[in-house]
Protein backbone atom coordinates (compact mmCIF):
# COMPACT_ATOMS: atom_id res chain seq x y z
CA UNK A 1 0.00 0.00 0.00
CA UNK A 2 2.78 2.35 0.92
CA UNK A 3 4.56 1.61 -2.33
CA UNK A 4 1.42 2.39 -4.34
CA UNK A 5 1.02 5.69 -2.55
CA UNK A 6 4.61 6.66 -3.24
CA UNK A 7 4.20 5.64 -6.89
CA UNK A 8 1.07 7.75 -7.24
CA UNK A 9 2.79 10.66 -5.53
CA UNK A 10 5.80 10.35 -7.80
CA UNK A 11 3.55 10.13 -10.86
CA UNK A 12 1.60 13.20 -9.67
CA UNK A 13 4.78 15.17 -9.21
CA UNK A 14 6.00 14.20 -12.65
CA UNK A 15 2.68 15.18 -14.20
CA UNK A 16 2.67 18.46 -12.26
CA UNK A 17 6.18 19.15 -13.48
CA UNK A 18 5.18 18.38 -17.02
CA UNK A 19 2.14 20.62 -16.69
CA UNK A 20 4.21 23.44 -15.25
CA UNK A 21 6.74 22.99 -18.00
CA UNK A 22 4.02 22.99 -20.63
CA UNK A 23 2.45 26.06 -19.04
CA UNK A 24 5.80 27.85 -18.96
CA UNK A 25 6.34 26.98 -22.61
CA UNK A 26 2.85 28.20 -23.55
CA UNK A 27 3.37 31.44 -21.64
CA UNK A 28 6.79 31.94 -23.26
CA UNK A 29 5.36 31.26 -26.71
CA UNK A 30 2.53 33.71 -26.05
CA UNK A 31 4.98 36.40 -24.91
CA UNK A 32 7.41 36.12 -27.83
CA UNK A 33 4.74 35.95 -30.52
CA UNK A 34 4.87 38.94 -32.86
CA UNK A 35 1.80 41.14 -33.08
CA UNK A 36 -0.28 40.27 -36.12
CA UNK A 37 -0.18 43.71 -37.74
CA UNK A 38 1.26 44.93 -41.03
CA UNK A 39 1.34 48.65 -40.20
CA UNK A 40 1.56 50.84 -37.14
CA UNK A 41 -1.55 50.86 -34.98
CA UNK A 42 -2.58 52.63 -31.81
CA UNK A 43 -3.99 50.56 -28.98
CA UNK A 44 -6.43 52.62 -26.95
CA UNK A 45 -6.77 51.67 -23.30
CA UNK A 46 -9.76 53.49 -21.79
CA UNK A 47 -9.88 54.42 -18.13
CA UNK A 48 -10.76 51.45 -15.93
CA UNK A 49 -9.76 48.82 -18.49
CA UNK A 50 -7.95 45.77 -17.04
CA UNK A 51 -5.09 43.84 -18.67
CA UNK A 52 -7.36 40.79 -18.89
CA UNK A 53 -9.94 42.68 -20.93
CA UNK A 54 -7.23 44.20 -23.10
CA UNK A 55 -5.71 40.80 -23.91
CA UNK A 56 -9.15 39.43 -24.80
CA UNK A 57 -9.87 42.43 -27.04
CA UNK A 58 -6.55 42.02 -28.84
CA UNK A 59 -7.29 38.34 -29.38
CA UNK A 60 -10.78 39.12 -30.69
CA UNK A 61 -9.23 41.60 -33.13
CA UNK A 62 -6.78 38.96 -34.35
CA UNK A 63 -3.73 40.84 -33.14
CA UNK A 64 -2.58 38.13 -30.69
CA UNK A 65 -3.26 34.50 -29.79
CA UNK A 66 -3.30 32.66 -26.46
CA UNK A 67 -4.83 35.47 -24.42
CA UNK A 68 -5.54 32.96 -21.65
CA UNK A 69 -1.84 32.29 -21.07
CA UNK A 70 -1.05 35.99 -21.14
CA UNK A 71 -3.69 36.60 -18.49
CA UNK A 72 -2.10 33.85 -16.39
CA UNK A 73 1.31 35.46 -16.84
CA UNK A 74 0.05 38.89 -15.76
CA UNK A 75 -1.82 37.50 -12.75
CA UNK A 76 1.18 35.69 -11.29
CA UNK A 77 4.01 37.96 -12.39
CA UNK A 78 2.56 41.49 -12.41
CA UNK A 79 -0.33 41.41 -9.94
CA UNK A 80 0.27 44.99 -8.70
CA UNK A 81 1.29 46.52 -12.02
CA UNK A 82 -1.30 49.11 -13.13
CA UNK A 83 -2.29 49.47 -16.76
CA UNK A 84 -2.34 53.20 -17.41
CA UNK A 85 -5.07 54.49 -19.66
CA UNK A 86 -4.05 56.12 -22.93
CA UNK A 87 -2.79 55.01 -26.32
CA UNK A 88 0.11 52.66 -26.99
CA UNK A 89 1.95 52.50 -30.28
CA UNK A 90 2.04 48.99 -31.82
CA UNK A 91 4.46 48.55 -34.73
CA UNK A 92 5.11 45.60 -37.07
CA UNK A 93 7.65 43.20 -35.59
CA UNK A 94 6.79 44.09 -32.00
CA UNK A 95 6.17 41.11 -29.74
CA UNK A 96 3.58 40.84 -27.01
CA UNK A 97 6.42 41.02 -24.51
CA UNK A 98 7.49 44.33 -26.07
CA UNK A 99 3.93 45.65 -25.78
CA UNK A 100 3.80 44.63 -22.12
CA UNK A 101 7.06 46.51 -21.55
CA UNK A 102 5.36 49.64 -22.89
CA UNK A 103 2.54 49.07 -20.41
CA UNK A 104 4.98 48.59 -17.54
CA UNK A 105 6.83 51.83 -18.39
CA UNK A 106 3.61 53.73 -18.96
CA UNK A 107 4.96 54.74 -22.36
CA UNK A 108 1.77 56.15 -23.86
CA UNK A 109 1.50 58.17 -27.05
CA UNK A 110 1.66 61.84 -26.12
CA UNK A 111 0.01 64.82 -27.76
CA UNK A 112 0.53 68.52 -27.14
CA UNK A 113 -1.44 71.73 -27.12
CA UNK A 114 0.06 75.20 -26.93
CA UNK A 115 -1.56 77.99 -24.94
CA UNK A 116 -0.20 81.25 -26.31
CA UNK A 117 0.88 84.39 -24.45
CA UNK A 118 -1.70 87.11 -24.90
CA UNK A 119 -4.66 84.78 -25.41
CA UNK A 120 -7.82 85.43 -23.44
CA UNK A 121 -9.77 82.70 -21.67
CA UNK A 122 -12.24 82.25 -24.52
CA UNK A 123 -9.34 81.50 -26.84
CA UNK A 124 -7.92 79.01 -24.35
CA UNK A 125 -11.23 77.17 -24.12
CA UNK A 126 -11.60 77.13 -27.91
CA UNK A 127 -8.11 75.67 -28.33
CA UNK A 128 -8.84 72.86 -25.88
CA UNK A 129 -12.21 72.18 -27.50
CA UNK A 130 -10.43 71.44 -30.79
CA UNK A 131 -8.21 68.75 -29.28
CA UNK A 132 -9.92 65.48 -30.20
CA UNK A 133 -7.68 63.37 -27.98
CA UNK A 134 -8.73 65.24 -24.85
CA UNK A 135 -11.80 64.09 -22.97
CA UNK A 136 -14.12 67.10 -23.02
CA UNK A 137 -15.83 67.76 -19.70
CA UNK A 138 -16.25 71.54 -19.89
CA UNK A 139 -18.50 71.90 -22.94
CA UNK A 140 -21.61 73.90 -22.15
CA UNK A 141 -20.26 75.20 -18.84
CA UNK A 142 -19.96 78.92 -18.15
CA UNK A 143 -16.57 80.32 -17.20
CA UNK A 144 -17.58 80.47 -13.54
CA UNK A 145 -18.73 76.84 -13.68
CA UNK A 146 -15.39 75.88 -15.19
CA UNK A 147 -13.61 77.48 -12.24
CA UNK A 148 -15.96 75.63 -9.89
CA UNK A 149 -14.96 72.37 -11.56
CA UNK A 150 -11.29 73.23 -11.15
CA UNK A 151 -11.80 73.82 -7.44
CA UNK A 152 -11.35 77.60 -7.62
CA UNK A 153 -14.85 78.88 -7.03
CA UNK A 154 -15.14 82.66 -7.15
CA UNK A 155 -11.84 83.15 -9.02
CA UNK A 156 -12.09 85.17 -12.24
CA UNK A 157 -10.45 82.99 -14.94
CA UNK A 158 -8.80 85.62 -17.13
CA UNK A 159 -5.03 85.50 -16.94
CA UNK A 160 -4.98 82.71 -14.35
CA UNK A 161 -3.42 80.07 -16.63
CA UNK A 162 0.19 79.83 -17.71
CA UNK A 163 0.90 79.90 -21.46
CA UNK A 164 3.06 76.96 -22.45
CA UNK A 165 3.05 73.76 -24.50
CA UNK A 166 1.33 71.04 -22.49
CA UNK A 167 1.64 67.34 -23.23
CA UNK A 168 -1.24 64.96 -22.61
CA UNK A 169 -2.33 61.42 -23.35
CA UNK A 170 -5.62 60.25 -24.79
CA UNK A 171 -8.27 60.20 -22.11
CA UNK A 172 -6.86 63.11 -20.11
CA UNK A 173 -9.61 65.66 -19.47
CA UNK A 174 -9.61 69.29 -20.49
CA UNK A 175 -10.18 70.13 -16.83
CA UNK A 176 -7.03 68.26 -15.80
CA UNK A 177 -4.96 70.15 -18.36
CA UNK A 178 -6.42 73.49 -17.26
CA UNK A 179 -5.67 72.68 -13.63
CA UNK A 180 -2.05 71.99 -14.59
CA UNK A 181 -1.86 75.38 -16.33
CA UNK A 182 -3.49 77.11 -13.33
CA UNK A 183 -1.03 75.55 -10.87
CA UNK A 184 1.86 76.40 -13.15
CA UNK A 185 0.87 80.08 -13.22
CA UNK A 186 0.64 80.15 -9.43
CA UNK A 187 4.10 78.60 -9.20
CA UNK A 188 5.73 81.04 -11.63
CA UNK A 189 3.99 84.07 -10.13
CA UNK A 190 5.01 83.12 -6.58
CA UNK A 191 8.64 82.65 -7.60
CA UNK A 192 8.79 85.97 -9.46
CA UNK A 193 7.01 87.75 -6.60
CA UNK A 194 9.73 86.60 -4.21
CA UNK A 195 12.34 88.17 -6.52
CA UNK A 196 10.53 91.48 -7.13
CA UNK A 197 12.10 94.91 -6.92
CA UNK A 198 11.69 96.60 -3.58
CA UNK A 199 9.87 99.66 -4.91
CA UNK A 200 7.12 98.12 -7.05
CA UNK A 201 3.68 99.56 -6.26
CA UNK A 202 1.81 96.29 -5.73
CA UNK A 203 0.43 95.05 -2.43
CA UNK A 204 -0.26 91.52 -3.72
CA UNK A 205 0.87 89.24 -6.58
CA UNK A 206 -2.49 89.53 -8.35
CA UNK A 207 -1.87 93.24 -9.03
CA UNK A 208 1.44 92.33 -10.63
CA UNK A 209 -0.36 89.75 -12.76
CA UNK A 210 -2.76 92.45 -13.98
CA UNK A 211 0.15 94.73 -14.86
CA UNK A 212 1.90 91.84 -16.62
CA UNK A 213 -1.14 91.35 -18.84
CA UNK A 214 -0.96 94.99 -19.95
CA UNK A 215 2.72 94.58 -20.73
CA UNK A 216 2.02 91.34 -22.60
CA UNK A 217 -0.60 92.97 -24.82
CA UNK A 218 1.38 96.16 -25.45
CA UNK A 219 4.55 94.68 -26.91
CA UNK A 220 5.86 91.54 -28.53
CA UNK A 221 9.48 92.71 -28.27
CA UNK A 222 11.00 90.93 -25.27
CA UNK A 223 13.64 93.55 -24.47
CA UNK A 224 10.99 96.28 -24.24
CA UNK A 225 8.77 94.66 -21.64
CA UNK A 226 10.65 96.15 -18.70
CA UNK A 227 10.52 99.62 -20.30
CA UNK A 228 6.76 99.34 -20.91
CA UNK A 229 6.27 98.29 -17.30
CA UNK A 230 8.41 101.24 -16.22
CA UNK A 231 6.18 103.69 -18.10
CA UNK A 232 3.05 102.29 -16.48
CA UNK A 233 4.54 102.22 -12.99
CA UNK A 234 5.73 105.82 -13.26
CA UNK A 235 2.31 106.93 -14.47
CA UNK A 236 0.68 105.26 -11.49
CA UNK A 237 3.17 106.89 -9.13
CA UNK A 238 2.24 110.42 -10.24
CA UNK A 239 -1.47 109.81 -10.73
CA UNK A 240 -1.55 109.66 -14.53
CA UNK A 241 -4.08 107.45 -16.25
CA UNK A 242 -2.54 104.39 -17.91
CA UNK A 243 -4.51 104.98 -21.14
CA UNK A 244 -3.65 101.69 -22.81
CA UNK A 245 -5.82 100.54 -25.70
CA UNK A 246 -5.81 96.77 -25.00
CA UNK A 247 -7.81 97.40 -21.82
CA UNK A 248 -10.43 99.36 -23.76
CA UNK A 249 -10.66 96.57 -26.34
CA UNK A 250 -11.04 93.95 -23.62
CA UNK A 251 -13.80 95.97 -21.98
CA UNK A 252 -15.67 96.20 -25.28
CA UNK A 253 -15.69 92.40 -25.61
CA UNK A 254 -17.52 91.14 -28.70
CA UNK A 255 -18.47 94.71 -29.61
CA UNK A 256 -14.92 95.42 -30.72
CA UNK A 257 -14.84 95.18 -34.52
CA UNK A 258 -11.25 96.19 -35.23
CA UNK A 259 -11.65 99.96 -35.02
CA UNK A 260 -11.12 101.94 -31.82
CA UNK A 261 -12.68 105.39 -31.71
CA UNK A 262 -12.67 108.34 -29.34
CA UNK A 263 -16.19 107.34 -28.31
CA UNK A 264 -14.80 103.98 -27.16
CA UNK A 265 -12.13 105.74 -25.13
CA UNK A 266 -14.78 107.74 -23.31
CA UNK A 267 -17.08 104.77 -22.68
CA UNK A 268 -17.01 103.88 -18.98
CA UNK A 269 -16.26 100.20 -18.43
CA UNK A 270 -14.37 98.67 -15.49
CA UNK A 271 -11.46 98.07 -17.89
CA UNK A 272 -11.23 101.42 -19.70
CA UNK A 273 -7.96 102.88 -18.44
CA UNK A 274 -8.80 106.13 -20.22
CA UNK A 275 -11.57 106.47 -17.62
CA UNK A 276 -10.50 104.54 -14.52
CA UNK A 277 -7.42 105.39 -12.51
CA UNK A 278 -4.79 102.76 -11.87
CA UNK A 279 -4.99 99.13 -12.94
CA UNK A 280 -8.06 97.42 -14.38
CA UNK A 281 -9.79 94.99 -11.99
CA UNK A 282 -8.46 91.77 -13.56
CA UNK A 283 -5.85 90.65 -16.08
CA UNK A 284 -6.88 90.97 -19.71
CA UNK A 285 -4.85 88.05 -21.12
CA UNK A 286 -2.53 85.18 -20.30
CA UNK A 287 1.03 86.21 -19.56
CA UNK A 288 4.40 84.54 -19.84
CA UNK A 289 7.19 84.54 -17.30
CA UNK A 290 8.96 87.42 -19.08
CA UNK A 291 5.97 89.74 -18.75
CA UNK A 292 5.54 88.84 -15.07
CA UNK A 293 9.22 89.48 -14.46
CA UNK A 294 8.99 92.84 -16.23
CA UNK A 295 5.96 93.89 -14.20
CA UNK A 296 7.80 93.05 -10.98
CA UNK A 297 11.12 94.52 -12.13
CA UNK A 298 10.25 97.60 -14.22
CA UNK A 299 13.13 99.41 -15.88
CA UNK A 300 13.98 102.68 -14.19
CA UNK A 301 13.88 105.89 -16.18
CA UNK A 302 11.88 109.04 -16.90
CA UNK A 303 9.80 108.06 -19.92
CA UNK A 304 6.03 108.42 -19.60
CA UNK A 305 5.05 107.81 -23.23
CA UNK A 306 5.78 105.36 -26.01
CA UNK A 307 4.77 105.06 -29.65
CA UNK A 308 5.20 102.23 -32.15
CA UNK A 309 7.90 102.69 -34.78
CA UNK A 310 6.16 100.36 -37.20
CA UNK A 311 8.52 97.39 -36.94
CA UNK A 312 7.20 96.10 -33.62
CA UNK A 313 9.45 98.27 -31.45
CA UNK A 314 8.63 101.59 -29.76
CA UNK A 315 10.03 105.06 -29.24
CA UNK A 316 9.95 106.12 -25.58
CA UNK A 317 9.61 109.78 -24.63
CA UNK A 318 10.01 111.67 -21.36
CA UNK A 319 7.71 114.60 -22.17
CA UNK A 320 4.66 115.40 -24.23
CA UNK A 321 6.43 117.48 -26.87
CA UNK A 322 8.91 114.71 -27.67
CA UNK A 323 6.09 112.18 -27.71
CA UNK A 324 3.97 114.23 -30.12
CA UNK A 325 6.98 114.57 -32.43
CA UNK A 326 7.36 110.78 -32.39
CA UNK A 327 3.65 110.39 -33.11
CA UNK A 328 3.96 112.63 -36.17
CA UNK A 329 7.04 110.79 -37.40
CA UNK A 330 5.98 107.21 -36.88
CA UNK A 331 2.18 107.25 -36.78
CA UNK A 332 1.09 109.89 -39.26
CA UNK A 333 3.67 109.13 -41.98
CA UNK A 334 3.43 105.38 -42.14
CA UNK A 335 5.16 102.97 -44.42
CA UNK A 336 2.94 100.47 -46.24
CA UNK A 337 4.38 97.69 -44.06
CA UNK A 338 3.78 99.53 -40.78
CA UNK A 339 3.18 97.32 -37.75
CA UNK A 340 2.93 98.10 -34.06
CA UNK A 341 3.76 94.47 -33.24
CA UNK A 342 6.33 92.11 -34.79
CA UNK A 343 5.35 90.56 -38.11
CA UNK A 344 4.11 86.95 -38.06
CA UNK A 345 6.61 84.29 -39.04
CA UNK A 346 4.40 82.32 -41.41
CA UNK A 347 1.83 84.79 -42.69
CA UNK A 348 2.50 87.84 -44.90
CA UNK A 349 1.48 91.20 -43.55
CA UNK A 350 -1.71 92.76 -44.90
CA UNK A 351 -1.46 96.54 -45.42
CA UNK A 352 -3.75 98.58 -43.25
CA UNK A 353 -6.83 100.23 -44.62
CA UNK A 354 -7.64 103.90 -43.91
CA UNK A 355 -10.44 102.71 -41.60
CA UNK A 356 -7.98 100.67 -39.58
CA UNK A 357 -5.61 103.62 -39.34
CA UNK A 358 -8.30 105.76 -37.74
CA UNK A 359 -8.09 103.99 -34.39
CA UNK A 360 -7.07 106.11 -31.44
CA UNK A 361 -3.95 105.17 -29.49
CA UNK A 362 -3.38 104.59 -25.80
CA UNK A 363 -0.36 105.03 -23.54
CA UNK A 364 1.65 104.08 -26.56
CA UNK A 365 0.42 106.92 -28.71
CA UNK A 366 -1.99 109.14 -26.77
CA UNK A 367 -0.63 111.13 -23.83
CA UNK A 368 -2.72 111.93 -20.79
CA UNK A 369 -3.79 115.53 -21.47
CA UNK A 370 -6.65 117.96 -21.16
CA UNK A 371 -9.75 117.65 -23.31
CA UNK A 372 -8.66 120.64 -25.42
CA UNK A 373 -5.26 119.10 -26.01
CA UNK A 374 -6.86 115.77 -26.90
CA UNK A 375 -9.02 117.44 -29.53
CA UNK A 376 -5.90 118.97 -31.15
CA UNK A 377 -3.66 115.92 -31.01
CA UNK A 378 -3.39 113.85 -34.24
CA UNK A 379 -5.19 110.49 -34.04
CA UNK A 380 -2.60 107.70 -34.46
CA UNK A 381 -3.28 103.97 -34.74
CA UNK A 382 -3.67 101.94 -31.59
CA UNK A 383 -1.52 99.18 -30.23
CA UNK A 384 -0.76 96.33 -30.24
CA UNK A 385 -1.92 95.78 -33.84
CA UNK A 386 -4.54 96.99 -36.26
CA UNK A 387 -6.31 93.76 -37.11
CA UNK A 388 -9.33 92.73 -35.04
CA UNK A 389 -8.47 90.10 -32.48
CA UNK A 390 -10.16 86.88 -33.50
CA UNK A 391 -12.01 85.23 -30.65
CA UNK A 392 -12.70 81.55 -31.45
CA UNK A 393 -16.27 80.49 -30.83
CA UNK A 394 -16.97 78.68 -27.58
CA UNK A 395 -20.17 77.38 -25.97
CA UNK A 396 -22.47 80.20 -24.84
CA UNK A 397 -21.24 81.84 -21.66
CA UNK A 398 -23.16 83.52 -18.91
CA UNK A 399 -21.95 87.09 -18.44
CA UNK A 400 -19.10 87.19 -15.93
CA UNK A 401 -19.61 89.58 -13.02
CA UNK A 402 -17.52 92.68 -13.57
CA UNK A 403 -15.40 93.42 -10.51
CA UNK A 404 -15.12 96.98 -9.23
CA UNK A 405 -12.01 98.92 -10.29
CA UNK A 406 -8.94 98.06 -8.26
CA UNK A 407 -8.11 101.66 -7.47
CA UNK A 408 -10.11 104.84 -7.97
CA UNK A 409 -13.91 105.00 -8.41
CA UNK A 410 -15.09 105.13 -12.00
CA UNK A 411 -15.65 108.71 -13.25
CA UNK A 412 -18.86 109.71 -14.95
CA UNK A 413 -19.32 108.74 -18.58
CA UNK A 414 -17.69 110.91 -21.27
CA UNK A 415 -15.53 112.76 -18.74
CA UNK A 416 -12.09 111.07 -18.78
CA UNK A 417 -9.94 112.28 -15.94
CA UNK A 418 -6.76 114.07 -16.87
CA UNK A 419 -3.76 114.24 -14.53
CA UNK A 420 -2.73 117.56 -16.03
Amino acid sequence: MRRKFLLLLETGLVLAGLMLGASAWKIHSALVQPLNITQEKLLEVPKGTTPNRTFLRLEADGVIKDAFWLRVYWRFNLPKQPLHSGEYRMVPGMTVEGLIELWKRGEMVQYSVTLVEGWNFHQVRAALAKEEKLEHTLAGLSDSQVMDKLGHTGIFPEGRFFPDTYRFVRGMTDAELLKTAYDRLDEVLAKEWDQRSADVPYTEPYQALIMASLVEKETGVPQERGQIAGVFVRRMAIGMLLQTDPTVIYGLGDRYSGKLTRAHLKEPTPYNTYVIAGLPPTPIAMVGREAIHAALNPVAGNSLYFVARGDGSHVFSDDLDAHNNAVREFQLKRRADYRSSPAPVTAPETPQTPAEESRVGGAESQAPQTQAEQDQTPIPAASPDTAPEALPSVPPQEPAPEPAPASAPEPEANTPKSPQ
